[in-house]
Parts: C-alpha cells; sequence; structure tokens
C-alpha cells in the first residue's frame, strides 16, 4: 500500500516535470483488434492454474498456437505490404523514397536483435 503510493507519487511527479512522451510504436501491424488474441490466451491460462490437468493444458496450449498462428501471418501480411510498397518505388525509380524504406527496416531489425 505504501509502496504503492510513493511509485503514484513518482509519476505524477516526473510527469509535471518531465511531460509525456508519445512512445513509438515499434510493431504496426499490431493494432487493438488483435488484443483480443492475447485476451483469449489469459482465460485458458487461468483455468489450467486453477486446474492443472491434461484437458487444461491441450487447451492453453491450442489457444498459444493459434495466437501465435494468427499474429505470424498479420506480421507476413505487413512485411509483404511493405516488400511490394519497395519494389512499386523501385520500380518508378523512387530513390528516396526506396532508400528510406530500406532505412526503416533497417532500424527495426537492428533494434530487435539488441
Amino acid at each position: 500500500m505504501v509502496w504503492e503510493n510513493i511509485e503514484e507519487n513518482i509519476k505524477t511527479s516526473a510527469k509535471d516535470n518531465l511531460g509525456l512522451r508519445e512512445l513509438k510504436q515499434h510493431k504496426p501491424w499490431f493494432y487493438e483488434e488483435r488484443l483480443g488474441s492475447l485476451d483469449q490466451r489469459k482465460q485458458p491460462k487461468m483455468q489450467w492454474v486453477q486446474n492443472p490437468g491434461q484437458s487444461s493444458v491441450d487447451n492453453l496450449n491450442n489457444v498459444r498456437c493459434d495466437a501465435s498462428k494468427h499474429f505470424r501471418n498479420k506480421n507476413k501480411a505487413y512485411l509483404q505490404a511493405k516488400f511490394e510498397e519497395l519494389e512499386t518505388n523501385r520500380k518508378i525509380k523512387n530513390n528516396r523514397n526506396l532508400c528510406r524504406g530500406i532505412n526503416d527496416f533497417k532500424k527495426g531489425f537492428q533494434s530487435s536483435v539488441i
């Protein structure tokens, strides 16, 4: 209880002194509607914690697999669209946008590796 009050005071004083900064969205393909998949993973996990039987483990694994597949497909579609955009920029010889797009990919992959 005391720690929560101290933490809240620190956050409010930092927000007042420093201001708010908008965080960069690292995964543009990850939208609010995708959060439903995350919520769907929580329910079977809670059932597994309450009743650690084989059926709940199987259910949890199936839901995790489906959610991972969903995220993987969305990421793949996003990357495919970006590659097509880069390809059209290359074909029409729009070098500025082509280089910007390539540099965005470099930044994204470098930050994910580090």
